[in-house]
């Protein structure tokens, strides 16, 4: 009975401490779970340090602590590229009229580049001057007066006077009148002398350069009379100009042309006679009257 009872408590006993090893056991296998990085062989790396980099700053250093060098990266600021000048602004062209023109044409025919009297009107004579003068200074030869070629001109010019801008016209060379022109009131025009005598009763009261038809164009000869007045009439034909214009055959006038004022003789007209000198027909227009003679003649 004796034996009985320290047997059992002998296995009591080790029931007992084969009870606490295995809750030792499971103790370490549960310390052993901790999920770690990856490669951290079971030790801990110390914490990685921040290290501050100096980054630029906006403006320049200016000697206040924390100024410094810029960093490489930094973008450097960019010299503005010079602006390109302007294209020289045209001042005077083909088809103006106005006093300066007439300066233009006056300076130029100063320097030898303009070989007439000045008009005041911007035709191809003036162009070809311009260009010329554009040539010889080593400027474009675009015909145009512009801001550069003005000041290039007035560099090499003085101001023209009065008699350089509205020289006095030379008197024309009249022929010998037609036999028809001595009796009344007549305009007597000459194609031999490319003249018109405003007549009366055979005494010239003034005379002025005219300038014909082309041979396509021709104007009429022959003892005709002035039947319409037209100050500031425009061909209905070729839709041209023609101021002061007296009628004397179908469509054909005397009339002044600003196309014969520019270019001279070099330019014909389409029947009509032609007169370059404003002036002088502006006054004839007003002396003659419907009915007054007019003989053309070679």
């Amino acid at each position: 009975m004796g034996r009985t009872r320290t047997g059992r408590h002998a296995r009591g006993v080790r029931t007992a401490a084969a009870a606490a090893v295995g809750a030792l056991a499971l103790a370490m296998l549960t310390a052993g779970c901790r999920i770690e990085d990856a490669g951290a062989a079971g030790s801990t790396a110390p914490p990685a340090v921040a290290t501050a980099r100096p980054t630029a700053s906006a403006s320049a250093d200016d000697g206040k602590p924390g100024g410094g060098t810029p960093s490489p990266s930094a973008t450097p600021s960019r010299t503005p590229s010079a602006s390109p000048s302007p294209a020289p602004r045209t001042l005077m062209s083909v088809g103006d009229r106005s006093g300066r023109v007439r300066e233009l044409q006056a300076r130029l025919r100063q320097i030898g580049h303009f070989d007439r009297s000045p008009t005041g009107y911007y035709g191809t004579a003036t162009v070809a001057s311009v260009q010329s003068f554009q040539g010889k200074r080593g400027l474009s030869r675009t015909g145009r007066t512009d801001t550069v070629t003005w000041d290039r001109l007035l560099a090499m010019t003085r101001k023209p006077t009065a008699k350089e801008l509205d020289p006095p016209a030379p008197a024309p060379a009249v022929a010998k009148p037609d036999a028809r022109c001595l009796t009344g009131r007549v305009l007597c025009i000459s194609k031999n002398s490319r003249t018109l005598s405003w007549m009366i009763d055979g005494r010239v009261v003034s005379s002025m350069d005219v300038r014909f038809g082309s041979q396509y164009t021709p104007t009429r000869e022959g003892t005709f009379e002035v039947y319409w007045k037209s100050r500031h009439h425009v061909s209905t034909l070729y839709d041209s100009p023609m101021p002061y214009a007296m009628f004397f055959s179908g469509g054909q006038a005397v009339h002044y042309s600003s196309d014969f004022a520019a270019r001279g003789y070099s330019g014909a007209s389409h029947g009509c006679v032609n007169v370059r000198d404003e002036g002088k027909i502006a006054s004839l227009f007003d002396q003659v009257r419907n009915g007054d003679k007019v003989v053309i003649y070679w």
